[in-house]
């Protein structure tokens, strides 16, 4: 039996290593936040339906801000609708710690308000409803 309802979520915290950055800044690909929305999908779908689900599509990206390495981002998934085998899930990416490579190789910082970075609506799928 589905436990699928308008709002159930998952969050996940990671920290983003600097092996990760692909370009001048340190800057992380947009295709890396994309990756953990389907992680945090899988964990919502195992918590709504007992099954990791399929992710079918996006109806919205926005990358709103950079991620870097050294970054420690959060990333969460909830659902906002729900279908006979459907979820539709709105994602949210922030950064909540970002390293200080000004200040010395290892400095970081808590961020006093998280930066949102990316914004996503997606579709995942389930065998059942």
């Amino acid at each position: 039996m589905s436990k699928a309802t308008i709002g159930l979520s998952a969050t996940h915290r990671r920290y983003v290593p600097y092996s990760h950055a692909h370009y001048a800044g340190n800057l992380v690909d947009g295709a890396y936040v994309l990756g953990l929305f389907g992680d945090v999908a899988t964990e919502v779908c195992i918590q709504a339906d007992g099954d990791e689900g399929l992710f079918a599509s996006y109806s919205d990206v926005q990358f709103l801000q950079p991620l870097r390495a050294g970054d420690v981002v959060e990333v969460t998934g909830t659902i906002s609708r729900v279908g006979n085998r459907s979820r539709e899930i709105d994602f949210s990416a922030s950064v909540v710690c970002r390293g200080r490579p000004d200040v010395s190789a290892s400095a970081a910082e808590v961020l006093s308000e998280p930066l949102v970075i990316t914004r996503a609506k997606g579709v995942v799928v389930v065998p059942f409803g």
